[in-house]
């Protein structure tokens, strides 16, 4: 995904009204790009919370900044300047986030990030892009680019096996008929959910784009019985999915990067696997819950 974007990035440039504004990460990576729009490729160095600055003081311009670096740095670390400089001045941008929440694990703690989109969530109107494929990431950008609000764009080095381009609405990618449970994938844990239910009753839909989150959709396609499965901070999307279905009883499962700090290293399949979100792990709480005993 981190190449698709520098890829379709570097397409993006050809507006002039779009800059990309980095901290040091993927640096080389834009150099090609820098080389031909050199005022409009800024590196501020390790310095997260001013990059958030001038991309703000870009925007305000009547620039698009186009603003990236890993997660952590770039959600968690410049939160006061996205509120500040981004939100409260009434200007939007595209972050692009990469590492999602334990990509780098082999990095430690600095770099594991399973609430960025919580924290963002605690903002107004932003729209958050979770691709679960390299192929959704150029519309997605390109998109966002063409938008003037805030758009947050979350990738990830784990993907699903097929594309969904179109998918910020809800999309069916499993039918097990009308009543059946519902279980609601976000970005990237799409294969590892439907291996988890394969020889089980369950309708299986799939978004990239949580926020906002397609309530609509979600309502005519929810019975009882729903299920959530994200790949960052557990229950992330719980009151959305609990406002659209306030008006109807039905139980709800949410699924995702769980609280507990693990102290750990380890690969993303560990952490996969210590949060539940690998295939067996999903198994066994879609069986609990579905199962009770």
């Amino acid at each position: 995904m981190r190449d698709a974007f520098v890829t379709s990035a570097g397409e993006v440039l050809a507006d002039p009204r779009s800059t990309i504004v980095l901290a040091d990460i993927s640096a080389a990576a834009f150099a090609p790009a820098a080389a031909r729009y050199p005022e409009r490729v800024v590196n501020v160095g390790i310095r997260e919370q001013l990059m958030i600055g001038v991309a703000g003081g870009l925007a305000l311009t009547g620039q698009r900044p186009i603003v990236h670096s890993y997660a952590p740095f770039l959600v968690e670390r410049a939160y006061e300047q996205i509120k500040l400089d981004l939100d409260h001045q009434g200007v939007g941008a595209v972050l692009v986030g990469i590492g999602a929440s334990y990509d780098r694990a082999a990095a430690g703690r600095t770099h594991l990030a399973p609430a960025d989109v919580a924290l963002l969530d605690t903002l107004d109107g932003w729209t958050v892009h979770v691709p679960g494929h390299p192929d959704e990431v150029r519309p997605l950008l390109r998109a966002a680019v063409c938008g003037t609000g805030s758009a947050y764009l979350r990738l990830s080095t784990q993907v699903n096996t097929v594309a969904y381009p179109e998918a910020g609405d809800l999309r069916v990618v499993r039918d097990a008929g009308p009543g059946a449970p519902l279980l609601v994938a976000v970005g990237p844990v799409l294969d590892a959910a439907l291996d988890a239910v394969a020889d089980r009753p369950v309708t299986v839909a799939f978004t990239h784009r949580p926020r906002p989150f397609d309530t609509a959709g979600l309502r005519a396609l929810a019975g009882a019985e729903v299920i959530l499965v994200e790949p960052y901070l557990a229950g992330t999307s719980t009151r959305v999915v609990a406002d659209a279905l306030a008006d109807r009883p039905h139980r709800l499962l949410a699924l995702g990067v769980g609280r507990a700090e693990l102290r750990r290293y380890g690969a993303p399949e560990d952490h996969d696997r210590w949060h539940g979100l690998d295939a067996a792990g999903l198994r066994r709480s879609v069986d609990a819950f579905l199962d009770p005993a």
